[in-house]
C-alpha cells in the first residue's frame, strides 16, 4: 500500500488528492491528512514543516519518496496519470518538473497560515 501524506487545509492539495481517490485503485492507497493529524509522520521520522513544505508518500518497499518523486509513485499507481509519470521521468522533464514544483511548494508554504504556524510550533 501506498501512503500519501498531504495537506488537507490547503484547498489544491485537497482537491487533487480528492480526484485521486476517486480513481485509485480499492486499497491501492493510504490517505494521510498531516495537517489536521501528524502523528503518522513519527512513523517515518518526518516533520510536519517538513510534510507541509513538499509532498511526501512512502511506497509500498517502505521507502519516502518527496515532491516530484512522491507524484511518479502516486501517478505509477493511478489508471490515468501514469503516462503523465512516464513523460515526467525523462530526462530533461524531470529536472524542469522538480524544478517547477519547488518554486510552486515554496509559495505555498510561504503563502498558508497553518504552514506559518506549524513553523511557530515546531
Amino acid at each position: 500500500m501506498i501512503t500519501v501524506f498531504f495537506d488537507g487545509k490547503c484547498g489544491l492539495c485537497s482537491r487533487e488528492i480528492r480526484h485521486y481517490q476517486k480513481i485509485a485503485p480499492a486499497g491501492r492507497f493510504c490517505w494521510s491528512d498531516i495537517a489536521s493529524d501528524p502523528s503518522p509522520l513519527e512513523v517515518i521520522n518526518v516533520s510536519q514543516v517538513a510534510a507541509l513544505e513538499r509532498l511526501h508518500a512512502q511506497s509500498e518497499d517502505g521507502a519516502i519518496h518527496v515532491g516530484v518523486d512522491a507524484f511518479l509513485i502516486i501517478w505509477a499507481a493511478l489508471p490515468r496519470w501514469r503516462l503523465l509519470g512516464s513523460i515526467i521521468r525523462l530526462p530533461g522533464c524531470y529536472q524542469l518538473a522538480g524544478k517547477l514544483y519547488d518554486r510552486f511548494a515554496k509559495k505555498r508554504f510561504e503563502r498558508l497560515a497553518h504552514c506559518q504556524a506549524a513553523i511557530a510550533s515546531d
